[in-house]
C-alpha cells in the first residue's frame, strides 16, 4: 500500500477534530445529520425521477419518432427538436447581451445608493416570480397581436427572452460582485481604464457565475410550454421562417400526453428532452471555457 499524502493526513486530522467537536456538542451532530439526510433525499428524488422517465421512455424510442415529417401515425418529435434548438438560440441571442450589459451597468457604473438601481433590482426580482403563463398572455397581446407577428417562432423567442432576462441579470450581478476589488484596483494601477478593466479583467473572472445563470436560463427555456402555446403555437412542422408557427419538445410532449393516445411516445420525448438539455449545457460549458482561456 502507498503512503498517505500530506493532504490525506490533514483531512484525517480534520475529520478526527470534527468528531471530537460533535461529541461535545450533540446539536452540531444533529445539524450535520440533517444536512446529509437532505442531500441524500434530494439526490434520491432526482435519480428517481430521471430513472422513472428512462424506464418508461427508452423502450419506446424508435426510428419513426425521428422521422423528418410529423404525421398522426409516427408522431415524430424531430420538428419539435429543431424548433427547440432554434428557440433556445434566438432567446439567448436577445437575453444574454441585454442581461449581461444591464448587470455590468448596475454593478460597475451605477452610483451606490442610486434609487433607480434599487428599483431595477426590485423589478427584476418581482419578474422572476411571475408565472410563465402571464408571460404567455403578454406575448399573445403584444408580439402576436400588437406587433402582428402571429403565432411564430420569433414571438415565442422574444417572450422567453423577457422571461429569462431577470434571471440572467441577477446571476450576472452576483458573479460580478463576487470578483475581488483588488482585481479592479490592480488594473487601474497599471493604467487601464474603466471599460478595459470591466471587459478584460472583471467579466472573464465572473464567467463561471455568468455561465451558471445562462445554463439555468436554458433549462427554463427548454422546459417551457405554457408561454409558448400562446405565442409560438402548436404546429408540428419545421418552420419555413421565423414568422412560422412551431412547437417545442415540451409542447410536443404536453400535446401527446393530453391527447391520451400516445402516452408512451410522450415519455420517449421526455428522454430526448433530457438528453438535449445535457448536450446544450455541455456545449455551453465547453464554449465558455474556451472563451475564458482565449
Amino acid at each position: 500500500m502507498t503512503e498517505m499524502t500530506a493532504t490525506q493526513k490533514i483531512n484525517q486530522i480534520t475529520f478526527k477534530q470534527q468528531l471530537r467537536t460533535y461529541k461535545r456538542d450533540p446539536f452540531s451532530l444533529l445539524l450535520v445529520f440533517l444536512t446529509y439526510l437532505c442531500a441524500i433525499l434530494t439526490i434520491g428524488v432526482l435519480f428517481l425521477l430521471v430513472g422513472y422517465i428512462l424506464i418508461k421512455g427508452v423502450p419506446h424510442l424508435s426510428r419513426d419518432l425521428f422521422a423528418l415529417n410529423y404525421t398522426s401515425e409516427n408522431v415524430s418529435l424531430f420538428p419539435a427538436l429543431i424548433n427547440t434548438i432554434l428557440i433556445v438560440f434566438l432567446s439567448l441571442l436577445v437575453a444574454v447581451p441585454l442581461g449581461i450589459f444591464s448587470a455590468v451597468y448596475l454593478t460597475e457604473y451605477a452610483k451606490k445608493g442610486n434609487k433607480l438601481v434599487g428599483l431595477v433590482r426590485i423589478t427584476a426580482e418581482t419578474l422572476s416570480g411571475i408565472p410563465s403563463i402571464i408571460y404567455g398572455l403578454f406575448g399573445l397581446l403584444f408580439f402576436v397581436g400588437s406587433l402582428g407577428m402571429g403565432y411564430s417562432i420569433l414571438a415565442g423567442s422574444l417572450t422567453l427572452s423577457i422571461m429569462i432576462l431577470p434571471l440572467i441579470i441577477r446571476t450576472t450581478e452576483e458573479a460580478l460582485s463576487a470578483v475581488p476589488n483588488s482585481y479592479r484596483e490592480g488594473s487601474y494601477a497599471l493604467g487601464a481604464g474603466k471599460m478595459r478593466t470591466v471587459f478584460q479583467i472583471v467579466l472573464p473572472s465572473a464567467m463561471p457565475g455568468i455561465l451558471a445563470g445562462i445554463i439555468l436560463a436554458i433549462g427554463r427555456i427548454v422546459g417551457e410550454s405554457a408561454a409558448l402555446i400562446y405565442t409560438a403555437g402548436t404546429v408540428a412542422d419545421i418552420p419555413g421562417d421565423l414568422l412560422s408557427s412551431g412547437r417545442t419538445l415540451a409542447v410536443h410532449m404536453y400535446a401527446l400526453s393530453t391527447e391520451g393516445m400516445h402516452v408512451d411516445q410522450a415519455y420517449a420525448t421526455a428522454v430526448v428532452l433530457i438528453i438535449v438539455v445535457i448536450i446544450i449545457n455541455w456545449l455551453s460549458s465547453v464554449s465558455m471555457k474556451k472563451l475564458v482561456k482565449g
